[in-house]
């Protein structure tokens, strides 16, 4: 059986109309060993602090800029195009665009059934 192994990202990255929604999150490939995912998010946009129990998340950053939380208290670092950025199990991670144009980002989560658990 074949399975599709390239793919064009741009394809996936989807725009909102406004900054009031949620950025938009698009499944690229999925198996049990990992998720990939296109966030395009806008300025002003987040993508909420969370942690994978289970499991790593590494961030490919393709356009824009944001700020990278890192721990509990709200700490952040910049983050811009070209960076590559790791959560590993357990390690918080979420990201406000504080940019003049949409950050575009490809996730990769492993394994598949990493969790996800949004901090309250």
């Amino acid at each position: 059986m074949y399975r599709e192994r390239i793919f064009n990202s741009l394809a996936y990255f989807q725009a909102t109309a406004t900054n009031q929604g949620e950025p938009i999150r698009s499944v690229i490939s999925e198996s049990p060993d990992a998720v990939v995912v296109a966030w395009h998010v806008l300025p002003g946009q987040k993508i909420l602090p969370h942690v994978h129990p289970h499991g790593q998340d590494t961030w490919m950053v393709i356009r824009g800029q944001g700020e990278y939380t890192i721990n509990t208290r709200g700490v952040s670092q910049p983050i811009t195009a070209g960076d590559i950025v790791i959560a590993n199990t357990n390690e918080v991670h979420g990201v406000f665009n504080n940019g003049q144009e949409p950050l575009q980002i490809i996730s990769v989560v492993s394994p598949a059934e990493a969790g996800y658990a949004l901090l309250s």
